[in-house]
């Protein structure tokens, strides 16, 4: 019968420390730094909707919501939400998206 190569005990404590120093020197050499805010991915998407949304899709939106609290008071149902909720539409369009962006900008 043949004899099954086996590692003399004790051999892997030996080379452990030198493993460990490969991979972490192989862990070094091969990390590319990440910095925050240097990703320019969704840079067009993100400017063409804000600008839709500061511009005059904002104040399409508004319109369409005070055209909805109109109708709605129309229908001889008043409720304080069918003005509060158009106004606070154009506020939130208005207003909103820079704050966002300010605060996403600065957490980031």
């Amino acid at each position: 019968m043949a004899k099954a190569l086996t590692m003399p005990r004790g051999s892997l404590r030996d080379v452990a420390p030198l493993l460990v120093a490969f991979a972490v020197l192989a862990a070094v050499m091969f990390v590319s730094p990440a910095f925050a805010g240097a990703d320019t991915t969704f840079d067009t998407a993100f400017n063409k909707f804000s600008g839709f949304l500061e511009g005059s899709g904002g104040k399409v939106i508004t319109l369409i919501s005070l055209a909805l609290g109109i109708a709605a008071m129309a229908s001889g149902r008043f409720n304080m939400g069918q003005i509060a909720l158009p106004v606070g539409v154009g506020i939130a369009v208005g207003t909103g998206v820079p704050i966002v962006t300010s605060t996403v900008t600065a957490v980031i």
